[in-house]
């Protein structure tokens, strides 16, 4: 399916990174840093979020803070890989709260997830009682982080969309 790129000119992509920084960022402060007044900067955020392309805010927790400094990603190899299979697969994976991403990948593994625990043994469990029983599994890699060089948040890719 495909979809048409939005129609983005300088002053949209520049609401989206400063959003991308700081999401409680006043209209009248974002105006000012973007170089509108503010009633053309409010409608132009009302048109980002009325067409989804903002599609929420929500605040950023430090998970190091709390103590979930353990990362690991999993490749998962699925036994069935039809439509069935991997729904059922998708809907129980996003029901263990480990599991901060899961992605299918096309490679020679389907999904590829990243699990943030408090410890290796706390992983361990994770992935012996609750990913290792998820429908499907025929079998699991993972792979620890040792350092997170860049995590989500900041849009840097924005800059090239036109």
């Amino acid at each position: 399916m495909q979809m048409d790129l939005p129609d983005l000119d300088r002053y949209d992509r520049a609401i989206l990174n400063q959003l991308a920084g700081d999401g409680r960022i006043s209209v009248a402060d974002l105006a000012r840093r973007i170089g509108l007044s503010k009633t053309p900067t409010q409608a132009r955020l009302k048109r980002l979020e009325a067409t989804g392309i903002i599609t929420g805010y929500r605040a950023l927790v430090d998970p190091i803070r709390l103590g979930l400094d353990h990362v690991a990603f999993v490749e998962v190899r699925l036994s069935d890989t039809r439509e069935k299979a991997l729904a059922e697969f998708n809907a129980a994976v996003r029901r263990i709260g480990e599991v901060e991403q899961a992605h299918m990948i096309a490679s020679n593994f389907d999904y590829l997830l990243k699990v943030r625990t408090r410890s290796m043994t706390e992983y361990r469990a994770v992935l012996a009682e609750r990913i290792s029983s998820l429908p499907h599994v025929s079998s699991t890699s993972t792979f620890v982080a040792m350092e997170a060089v860049k995590e989500p948040g900041m849009l840097g890719a924005l800059e090239s969309v036109t």
